[in-house]
């Protein structure tokens, strides 16, 4: 379990506070959406969390382990997939000699079953990937760590569309029963089919933490003509009409969660849910 009590954190040389009291607890076995506007500080709590970060007030602990004092039992069962990076100038077989060193629970198999999923041979030249194909590999070491706790953050800026599908099968197939994933992004798209959680950020407040399923026993998401608008609390205009929320009531059959309009309208709108 994450607990985050009465977190406060700025960056070194900057009067903004990211973050002045944030509170919230995320639970085991559960894929979560963090989502907010650029620089409502949804890297900046992955980072947190990780211990990458230190909190200027307030804590953040992490099956009992507070992470400012970066355990290393602690940080052997977290791992985070930030939205850039470099792979280092080893080969395949050195970096999962390195992981195993750290990861007591890293699987070869797994790597390998992601890699071959992903289309990727097992000897690739590390330094010779493009940006699409780095996700890949980071993403299915990530997964061979075998950490409790997986960050990701954009994970799938990069990749094409067939891609972003193997993406979504990837995590799938290879996430641990007791492990619990936090995803940080924009492509809203490419994952609502995934989380089971969604938490929305806004200048440093929660402004949504509960379950998917929570919002659509609670909210329908459907294309509606210009006069069957009775009952909505957002609409945005499409090709056929306008696509909209509104509140669920009674014999409503279930619909599939629309995140990019629930966004839009907590966002835009700040529209309060009945949840």
């Amino acid at each position: 379990m994450i607990e985050i009590n009465h977190v406060a954190f700025n960056y070194p040389g900057s009067s903004h506070h990211v973050y002045d009291d944030l509170t919230l607890n995320l639970q085991e076995n559960c894929i979560y959406g963090l989502l907010g506007k650029n620089g409502m500080g949804k890297s900046t709590l992955l980072y947190l969390i990780a211990g990458l970060l230190r909190t200027k007030g307030g804590n953040i602990i992490v099956d009992g382990k507070d992470m400012k004092n970066r355990d290393p039992e602690a940080l052997r069962d977290i791992f985070i997939v930030p939205e850039e990076y470099e792979m280092p100038n080893v080969s395949m077989k050195q970096l999962v000699s390195m992981h195993k060193m750290f990861y007591p629970n890293f699987s070869e198999d797994v790597l390998y079953k992601c890699l071959m999923d992903f289309e990727i041979s097992r000897n690739v030249n590390l330094k010779e990937l493009s940006m699409g194909q780095k996700k890949k590999v980071y993403m299915s070491v990530a997964l061979a760590s075998g950490t409790r706790y997986l960050l990701m953050d954009e994970p799938t800026n990069g990749l094409d569309i067939p891609s972003k599908s193997l993406f979504r099968k990837v995590i799938a197939q290879n996430m641990r029963e007791d492990q619990t994933i936090i995803i940080s992004t924009h492509q809203v798209h490419d994952v609502e089919s995934m989380l089971d959680h969604i938490i929305v950020l806004d200048n440093g407040q929660i402004l949504l933490d509960t379950s998917t399923v929570n919002i659509t026993d609670h909210y329908c998401f459907s294309y509606r003509q210009p006069g069957e608008l009775d009952g909505v609390v957002y609409k945005e205009s499409s090709l056929q009409g306008y696509i909209t929320m509104s509140e669920r009531k009674s014999g409503d059959e279930e619909t599939q969660l629309n995140l990019e309009l629930l966004f839009n309208a907590l966002t835009r709108e700040r529209i309060t849910l009945k949840l």
